[in-house]
């Protein structure tokens, strides 16, 4: 009887869900001003953010989302957005409390950028914010009025720019490809023209910019610091990880194309002869966190002669048979575990799930202008571009299905020339000599993202090796977080420490 009871609640609740998502009815006409009817592109995705805080611009944030491909949009009409089309997807609707006297913030962005996975990202369209009570029918007028602008990079006299076409990239693209960088050049390097300074190449987190740098130059405490004699005398280099599907990884790809080549045949070479460094010094250095730490290690493995050292923090998974917590070349889907347990994607540092992976992928597919996690410009977007192999359509392939989860072992398998792990075992005796003494790893022990399992299994491996064996420096702190003691400061430090031995 009890267990009847249980069940005949749960039925109750879902009917309540179900009932409360069918009644809401909202319709908005979505027009584009004049100024900008010009730079709107076909084929966009149109996405709805709705939320009750008014601190901040709904679409750096929201509860609530809708996502939807107008078909066939002419610029000099609306597009009216129906909430009840089959079409449009959404998440958070469950969070709607259907109490008139809650206030909602409304505003849409259209992302239209092909060179750009993201949303908020320049040549993008978005809205003014418009705000309304709470009613399960609506009809809202909104006008795509602004361009998101490319963010500028600080003028600084130690702050440089390069920025190149890049010639095999915009033949693989079939279009112009540029790739960029921001240079902080260290406080003593105008007095020492004839100097060479180590250079540390530094890849920043998911979908990281160049432009990040610009924080570095804003944070008081790092400038006073960097700026004194004794700081590390470093070029330290900003990387860019732009693409049409999200993160490139700095790897050469099948979606992606020949980033690594382009990266270390095209644009490292050009920064280092603008600001005078010299290959045969050794000094040639990597850093990253969270995805800059899958990248920098990375990029450490497969241009094992190219780079002189890398330190690695809170890497992405570096063993997909650890991709997070799913086996990627066994279990049957992401969203459930083999004890069929819905599967985490995040926790807290106490263990506590806040995000299954189902979810995760949810508002992947949301984004997308294709309405599955394809061209997301999200996380899984990004792997999946840049791991996979490209399909009949043009395509990233799909290693799982975006609805259902379940795992497709043949595209899984073509993602093994990216498992850090399965590459170092199979090629340890050409690998291993060329790595001694370049790595360098930090991981939490309890990352938000469970990356630190992949990492434990990369240690075990290490720890076997013979001919050579390893010398690499796997660290793990216990109940720390995902990135929890990344800092530039800590890094550089560690840099020069390691170059005063030499």
């Amino acid at each position: 009887m009890k267990r009847f009871s249980v069940i005949f609640l749960f039925l109750i609740l879902i009917s309540h869900l179900l009932h409360s998502q069918k009644t809401i009815s909202w319709k908005l006409s979505i027009a584009i001003t004049p100024e900008i009817k010009q730079s709107f592109i076909k084929g966009g995705r149109l996405i709805l953010h709705v939320t009750k805080q008014h601190e901040r611009e709904p679409r750096l944030r929201s509860e609530i989302t809708f996502g939807v491909t107008p078909q066939n949009w002419e610029a000099n009409l609306p597009f009216i957005f129906d909430s009840k089309a089959e079409n449009v997807l959404n998440i958070g609707l469950d969070q709607l409390k259907q109490n008139s006297s809650e206030k909602y913030y409304f505003q849409v962005v259209y992302k239209q950028n092909i060179d750009d996975g993201q949303e908020n990202v320049a040549g993008n369209l978005y809205s003014n914010i418009d705000s309304v009570f709470y009613a399960n029918t609506l009809q809202l007028n909104l006008t795509l009025n602004k361009i998101i602008p490319q963010t500028p990079i600080l003028k600084h006299d130690f702050v440089k720019t390069v920025e190149i076409k890049s010639k095999l990239l915009s033949d693989f693209l079939e279009r112009p490809r540029f790739l960029k960088a921001a240079i902080l050049l260290p406080s003593s390097y105008f007095e020492n023209p004839d100097k060479t300074y180590p250079i540390c190449y530094r890849v920043a987190g998911l979908n990281g910019r160049y432009t990040a740098i610009n924080d570095l130059i804003n944070n008081k405490d790092f400038t006073e610091w960097w700026f004194t004699k004794t700081a590390p005398q470093i070029i330290y280099v900003f990387l860019d990880s732009q693409g049409p599907y999200g993160d490139t990884y700095q790897v050469d790809s099948e979606n992606n194309g020949p980033c690594g080549k382009a990266l270390t045949e095209e644009l490292i070479p050009e920064i280092e002869k603008q600001f005078r460094y010299k290959p045969d010094s050794k000094m040639r250095f990597l850093t990253g966190n969270s995805t800059g730490g899958w990248v920098s290690l990375g990029l450490q493995i497969l241009y094992p002669d190219f780079f002189d050292g890398t330190w690695s923090y809170s890497p992405d998974p570096v063993d997909f048979e650890h991709y997070g917590l799913i086996n990627i070349y066994e279990d049957e889907s992401i969203f459930y575990n083999r004890y069929r347990y819905l599967q985490p994607g995040r926790r807290t540092i106490y263990g506590e799930p806040t995000l299954s992976m189902k979810d995760w992928i949810a508002g992947e597919n949301l984004n997308s202008r294709t309405g599955s996690y394809l061209v997301s410009g999200g996380q899984f977007g990004a792997y999946n571009a840049v791991f996979g192999p490209k399909g009949k359509d043009g395509l990233p392939s799909l290693m799982f299905d975006p609805i259902t989860g379940k795992i497709d072992h043949s595209i899984a398998k073509q993602w093994e020339k990216y498992d850090l792990k399965m590459v170092l075992e199979k090629n340890w005796s050409t690998l291993g000599p060329k790595l001694q003494g370049k790595i360098l790893i930090w991981m939490g022990d309890m990352d938000g993202l469970y990356s630190n399992v992949a990492t434990r299994f990369l240690q075990k491996f290490m720890e076997k090796t013979e001919n050579p064996k390893s010398d690499a420096k796997i660290s793990f702190t216990a109940m720390a977080g995902h990135g929890q003691e990344w800092s530039d400061r800590s890094v550089l430090t560690l840099i020069a420490e390691k170059v005063a031995k030499k």
